[in-house]
């Protein structure tokens, strides 16, 4: 492979530009020498280490300089890498293989992410030059970090919360105030510690505004946590994650900001599902009527005085007595509700219509079958994925 060839200036020229970025196997076959005098040359050149010649980090010194932490790499993986889409890119020398981040890439994936990290534990300029929005956004961690704790909560801390809590007369906005917890942080502890008190609901639902909304929309965007949003709009943080949530269906400030973009609040905002519209005021009022009307054709049947009618085989709940009798103690064509039992749990249950099972069985066992289709459903993507990369 050329031995003892003399190493020209475009040689030494390529080597210096591609060293850290093209692998050493690589270079041996571009330069046409051996392994050995590609590695006598970099020392001669005075070149870096190999993974210190790049505009790149190794994944792990990222998620030491970002967090201040070396701890939790596969959980990083999981939650950088798999579930926000962190680039990553394999590295190889000779024999090793590094996972590597170029800093280009991580300042726009960490600006799509922003309230997803924490810049104040990154100290200032250890990746080099940071685009603009750093320094603001390193100052809003900074005074969110102040306002609220994160630290393992302490036995007194635990008998003020319940203290406050049996007052009854203070809201997450106010706890949070005395206590220095995010409402977050109190309803989790809440939880935890079984209480059955909760604080007081704000009564400030109705209070919203289009201003508001546009001051939510401008402090999303520039990347404020929903503590500092609720300090400037009077609220408390739940009930801005509760508002966000209704028009976006996430909590998630930095999924929000991608699709709210430039425009107004509501920008983007995903369409809503049946289970979800149901929960609408529009839609509770279109059942409410449809309730209404029920009632009026059950008074127009003019069976309600009779409790009769529940327990006979020949009443219907629109059509009224299918015998066509007038009133029930009148009737000479009653007939009993009789008994069923349930082959499952062999409950006595009492319903007009033939079945195997009670009500309660029905239930369990559409549930039973829903889990089993996505078992079969996860297993045949599986086998699937399989094939293709087989084939």
């Amino acid at each position: 492979m050329g031995m003892g060839r003399k190493w020209t200036k475009e040689d030494e020229a390529y080597l210096s530009d591609n060293w850290g970025y093209i692998s050493v196997p690589g270079l041996c076959k571009q330069l046409n020498r051996t392994k050995s005098a590609i590695l006598i040359r970099v020392q001669r050149l005075g070149l870096p280490p190999f993974l210190d010649s790049g505009e790149y980090v190794t994944l792990n010194q990222l998620i030491q300089v970002v967090t201040g932490s070396d701890t939790s790499y596969s959980y990083k993986m999981k939650s950088w890498v798999e579930n926000r889409g962190l680039p990553v890119h394999n590295k190889r020398n000779s024999q090793c293989t590094w996972r590597v981040v170029y800093i280009d890439e991580f300042w726009k994936w960490a600006e799509k992410n922003k309230g997803f990290l924490d810049f104040s534990k990154m100290e200032p300029l250890i990746l080099g030059k940071e685009p603009d929005w750093v320094i603001e956004q390193r100052r809003q961690d900074f005074a969110c970090n102040a306002n609220y704790r994160k630290d393992p909560w302490s036995p007194q801390e635990d008998a003020r919360l319940k203290d406050y809590l049996k007052q009854f007369k203070y809201g997450y906005l106010e706890l949070s105030q005395i206590l220095g917890r995010s409402a977050g942080a109190i309803q989790r502890r809440i939880c935890d510690l079984k209480l059955k008190e909760r604080p007081v609901k704000a009564d400030n639902h109705k209070s919203w505004e289009e201003k508001h909304f546009q001051i939510l929309a401008d402090m999303i965007r520039a990347g404020y946590s929903y503590g500092a949003i609720g300090e400037v709009l009077e609220k408390s943080e739940k009930a801005i994650r509760g508002r966000v949530f209704d028009f976006y269906r996430t909590e998630n400030a930095d999924k929000v900001r991608s699709m709210l973009g430039d425009g107004a609040w509501g920008t983007g905002k995903p369409e809503l599902t049946t289970f979800e519209a149901r929960r609408r005021v529009p839609v509770k009022k279109d059942l409410t009527k449809l309730m209404e009307l029920l009632l009026i054709r059950r008074n127009q049947l003019g069976y309600e005085p009779y409790w009769q009618r529940h327990m006979c085989m020949k009443w219907h709940d629109i059509r009224g007595c299918t015998a066509g009798q007038e009133d029930c103690d009148n009737c000479i064509d009653f007939e009993r509700i009789k008994p069923q039992y349930c082959v499952r749990c062999g409950a006595t249950f009492f319903e007009r219509e033939s079945d195997r099972l009670c009500k309660r069985c029905r239930s369990a066992r559409k549930k039973q079958h829903q889990k089993k289709w996505r078992i079969l459903q996860r297993a045949g993507v599986m086998v699937g994925t399989q094939e293709q990369e087989f084939v």
